[in-house]
C-alpha cells in the first residue's frame, strides 16, 4: 500500500503513520501547499519525497488541484491520506485520485469544522474524539471509516483536549484506518455519480475478539503506593462486572490501612481459587501464589488444613474463604499475622474477632453465585507495554471420568478425587507448577519454576519441611503441563509420591509412563494444561 500525503502543517499523523507503516504501508511522497510547512523537514528526514504546489494568487480550486493532481502524477500510490490540509478539494481532485481519507478531532458528525475542540467544551459534553472518513466535497460529511473516543475531564481547555486527541485518539484510528486499506478490507460504496456514501470494513463485527476494543472504567481510589513504594497506583473499577470481585467489596475493619496494589492482586488470586470449589474451601494466597488449599466439611477445618500446608509461607499472606465465615474459622485467622481476609459475607461474632486485629482488612465481596454464576466474567486481561493481551477465562474443571488413565497401574476412587481437586488448585499456581496433594488439601506447593523437575524438588521440599502433620507419602502428584523427560517421575517417586495428575502430549510420554509403571505409580492424561504466567 503506498500513501501520498497532503499537509498544510506539521503533517504529526503523516509523520506518526510513516514510522508506524500500519499493514506495511508506505508513504511515497508528501505534498504541500505551503511552501515553509514543517512536514517539509520531517518527511525529508524520513526520505520520503516531496512536492510543493501553493495556490496562485486569483487562482480556482480546480486549476490548483488539477496541478496537484499532474505533480502526483509521477508517483505510485493506492491511497491518499490528508493531515490538516487546509483546503477543501473538490471532484476535480476527488475523481481523479483514489480513495481520500482525512482525520477530524471530533466525533462527526457532532462539531465539524476548524474549532471543534472549542465546540466540544462549550457544549459540555463528556465525550469527544476523532473520526476518519473518506472525503468529499461536502466538508467533514464523508462516510466514516473509524473513530476513537477519549474523554473531556474538568479544568480542559481547547489545547489540552487538542493534545488528548491528537495522541490517544488519531494517533490510534488513522493508522488503523491505513491498516484496514492495506490489507484490503475495505470496501467503499459509491452513488451513481461516482461519489462515496458508505464503507463497510470486512471482520469488524464484534464477536468475543472484536477487531476494535473500547474499555471504560472509572477510578475507585488511588492507592498508597504500587508493587513498590517508589511507584504511583491507583484502582479502576468496571461498573458492568457482575461476577462478586474484591474491588468493590466494602472493608469491614475500619481501623485498617487501606488496601494497597499488592493487597487487590493477591486478594482477587485468592478468592478466584476458592471459587472452584462447591464444598466449604480456604485458600492462603503469597504473591499470587498457592501457601496452601483445601476444602473440607467445615469451613474450620478447610482453613486448618489450608494453613498447614505452609504456615511459614502464610505468614504475611491472604485468606479467601467460599463461605460465611464463622467464628471458628475467625480465630483460626487471626492466630497468625494475615494481612486481608476476603469472603462472602460475616457472623457478627466472626468480625468481633477479626476487628481485634487493627491492620486485618475484612473484605465482603458479597454472594459468589452458584455453578457457572462464579465465573461470569468472560476474559481475563494484561496490560503489556504497548498494547493488551486478552484471553478467555480458564475453567476448565476435568472430571474423574474425563481422565485418561496410562499406567497399568488404575487410581483408586479416593486419587481420583484427589487428582481432580489438585488440577482445580493448580490452575491458580504460576507455571512452571507442581502440586502435592492428598484427599482435598494440598501438601507442597512448587511454583514458578523454569525447570520442571526442579519444581517437583521443591513442592517435595515444601512437602517435607514446612508442612505440619503432612507428607508426600502416598501423595498425588499434579503438573501443569507434560514431563519432558522421566527425570521429574523419578524425583517424585523418591518423594513417596503414588500416583499423577498431568496433561501428557510429549514425545517422550512412553518413556514417562514406564517410569511411572517401575514406581508402580498411577497416571492419568487430562489433555490439556493449564499454564498460568502472571
Amino acid at each position: 500500500m503506498k500513501i501520498a500525503g497532503l499537509a498544510s502543517n506539521r503533517g504529526r499523523n503523516l509523520r506518526h503513520i510513516a514510522d508506524a507503516a500500519p499493514g506495511g504501508a508506505e508513504l511515497s511522497v508528501v505534498l504541500t501547499n505551503r511552501e515553509q510547512a514543517p512536514v517539509l523537514e520531517a518527511a525529508t528526514e524520513r526520505r520520503i519525497p516531496t512536492e510543493v504546489v501553493e495556490r496562485e494568487e486569483g487562482e480556482s480550486r480546480e486549476s490548483h488541484e488539477r496541478r496537484i493532481v499532474d505533480r502526483l502524477a509521477g508517483y505510485d500510490f493506492d491511497l491518499v491520506c490528508l493531515d490538516g490540509y487546509m483546503r477543501v478539494l473538490t471532484d476535480e481532485f476527488l475523481d481523479a485520485a483514489p480513495a481520500t481519507l482525512n482525520v477530524h478531532p471530533s466525533l462527526l458528525p457532532a462539531f465539524p469544522g476548524t474549532d471543534a475542540h472549542e465546540q466540544v467544551l462549550d457544549a459540555g459534553v463528556r465525550t469527544t474524539g476523532c473520526t476518519v472518513h473518506v472525503v468529499t466535497e461536502e466538508v467533514d460529511a464523508g462516510p466514516i471509516v473509524t473513530q476513537e473516543p477519549v474523554p473531556v475531564y474538568e479544568g480542559d481547555d481547547a489545547d489540552a483536549l487538542k493534545d488528548r486527541v491528537l495522541h490517544d485518539a488519531e494517533f490510534t484510528a488513522y493508522p488503523r484506518a491505513v491498516r484496514w486499506f492495506a490489507e484490503d478490507r475495505v470496501t467503499v460504496e459509491r452513488d451513481g455519480d461516482g461519489a462515496p456514501v458508505n464503507v463497510t470494513v470486512d471482520g469488524d463485527a464484534g464477536g468475543d475478539f472484536p477487531e476494535r476494543r473500547f474499555v471504560s472504567e472509572e477510578r475507585a481510589d488511588t492507592l498508597r503506593y504500587g508493587e513498590n513504594p517508589h511507584q504511583d497506583a491507583a484502582l479502576y473499577v468496571d461498573d458492568g462486572c457482575e461476577e462478586a470481585s474484591v474491588v468493590d467489596a466494602p472493608q469491614l475493619n475500619s481501623g485498617a490501612k487501606g488496601m494497597g496494589y499488592n493487597n487487590y492482586n493477591d486478594a482477587d488470586a485468592a478468592l478466584n481459587l476458592v471459587k472452584e470449589f462447591d464444598e466449604p474451601a480456604a485458600a492462603v494466597i503469597k504473591h499470587t501464589n498457592p501457601a496452601g488449599c483445601a476444602t473440607s466439611d467445615t469451613l474450620a477445618d478447610a482453613y486448618d488444613r489450608a494453613l498447614r500446608t505452609d504456615a511459614k509461607s502464610a505468614f504475611g499472606g491472604i485468606v479467601a474463604l467460599n463461605r460465611e465465615c464463622d467464628a471458628d474459622t475467625a480465630d483460626a485467622v487471626v492466630d497468625s499475622f494475615k494481612e486481608v481476609v476476603v469472603a462472602p459475607g460475616y457472623t457478627d461474632s466472626a468480625l468481633d474477632v477479626l476487628r481485634e486485629k487493627k491492620n486485618l482488612r475484612v473484605l465482603d465481596v458479597g454472594p459468589l453465585g452458584e455453578g457457572d454464576e462464579r465465573f461470569s466474567e468472560q476474559f481475563t486481561e494484561k496490560p503489556v507495554v504497548g498494547g493488551r493481551l486478552v484471553q478467555e477465562r480458564d475453567r476448565q474443571s476435568p472430571a474423574a471420568s474425563d481422565l485418561e488413565v496410562v499406567t497399568e497401574r488404575e487410581p483408586t476412587d479416593e486419587q481420583l478425587e484427589t487428582m481432580t481437586f489438585a488440577w482445580k488448585t493448580l490452575k491458580h499456581v504460576k507455571s512452571n507448577g507442581i502440586l502435592f496433594a492428598t484427599g482435598t488439601e494440598t501438601v507442597g506447593v512448587g511454583m514458578g519454576q523454569v525447570s520442571r523437575v526442579d519444581a517437583v524438588t521443591l513442592a517435595a521440599m515444601k512437602a517435607e519441611k514446612d508442612a505440619d502433620g503432612k507428607s508426600a507419602e502416598g501423595a498425588v502428584m499434579a503438573s501443569d503441563a507434560f514431563f519432558p523427560f522421566p527425570d521429574a517421575i523419578e524425583e517424585a517417586a523418591e518423594a513417596g509420591i503414588e500416583a499423577v495428575i498431568q496433561p501428557g502430549g510429549s514425545v517422550n510420554d512412553e518413556d514417562v509412563i514406564a517410569a511411572a509403571d517401575e514406581h508402580d505409580m498411577a497416571m492419568a492424561f487430562t489433555g490439556s494444561r493449564c499454564f498460568r504466567h502472571d
